[in-house]
């Protein structure tokens, strides 16, 4: 089973009916595949080759499509098609790079036309926004929704977490919560999932001996393993089973702490509702033991409660 990134950058509109062409095709279908579009933060470059005017023009790009497919599947056949597989929208970049803090009077997306990249912040709260209306459109039609999953936390202003915290239904990274102990706790309570990849923030950014994954996990936050770049980063055909082995041989973890970790990861991944219930039991959703069937999660039920008791 795999969760698939693949982009749509906002240059035009006919991106989506592109990509859901290339994907209803060339058949690729399978019940074992979700995908999520990650959308990289590049208004600046667009802008300075002339391919957009302002802001609002990768806005529209990306969300119109997807309000017209809703509003009349007829519109983008192949669309429609395709998002009935697509489960979370992700904002990518380097977030090391500086950027201009956000202030309170920021300039509406369609006013903001001057060279610079906006703020992540900026970046999530229109991502959100239009998202969120989206959703609930689709819900209204007993269509699937789109979940926002953006990077966040890998380097950077750790002003990138507070935004997702109040944006993200889960985020990829988060490894500068370490940083802030009262972001890190408003995760922890309200359990939003960090996808995390050590071996790739090796290569980039921190030293696996001090990725704060183990001690994330140990505080109870809602942390996962996730490749990130498998084809760059790890040496072997099966780089979500190299993530899990080094990690259990570095930290020491056991076989329980495996098998949370893996419950994590279902609990995370768009998947739906009944192939979860299938994986992790019918009553994964809910907290404590009441939610936890050891038979398949085979994590004992002190464990679960001891999660939930200290929360």
């Amino acid at each position: 089973m795999a969760e698939y990134r693949i982009s749509i950058y906002g240059r035009k509109q006919s991106e989506w009916d592109q990509l859901a062409s290339w994907i209803v095709n060339n058949e690729l279908y399978s019940e074992n595949v979700v995908w999520l579009i990650q959308i990289p933060r590049l208004y600046n470059v667009y802008k300075e080759m002339g391919i957009v005017t302002s802001f609002q023009n990768i806005l529209d790009n990306i969300f119109i499509p997807l309000f017209e497919v809703t509003v009349d599947p007829d519109s983008h056949p192949q669309l429609h098609v395709f998002l009935k597989q697509v489960v979370g929208l992700d904002l990518v970049d380097d977030e090391s790079k500086p950027e201009r803090r956000p202030t309170k009077h920021m300039p509406r997306p369609d006013e903001w036309t001057n060279v610079f990249n906006p703020a992540f912040s900026y970046y999530a709260y229109y991502c959100y926004a239009n998202l969120y209306t989206l959703n609930k459109l689709r819900e209204s039609k007993g269509m699937s929704t789109i979940k926002f999953r953006p990077h966040s936390g890998e380097a950077g202003d750790i002003d990138h977490l507070a935004a997702t915290f109040l944006t993200a239904h889960n985020i990829a990274h988060g490894i500068n919560l370490r940083k802030s102990p009262v972001l890190q706790y408003l995760y922890y309570l309200a359990q939003i999932g960090l996808a995390m990849s050590p071996l790739s923030n090796n290569s980039l950014f921190l030293d696996y001996h001090r990725n704060p994954f183990p001690m994330f996990f140990l505080r109870g936050l809602n942390v996962s393993l996730s490749t990130d770049d498998p084809l760059q980063i790890h040496l072997t055909k099966e780089p979500l089973v190299e993530e899990y082995s080094i990690a259990a041989s570095v930290w020491k973890l056991s076989s329980c702490d495996l098998c949370e970790i893996a419950r994590n990861s279902v609990y995370q991944s768009g998947f739906s509702h009944a192939l979860k219930s299938h994986w992790i039991g019918k009553h994964y959703y809910k907290r404590g033991p009441d939610g936890n069937d050891i038979h398949k999660t085979n994590v004992p039920h002190i464990r679960v409660e001891f999660r939930d008791t200290v929360g």
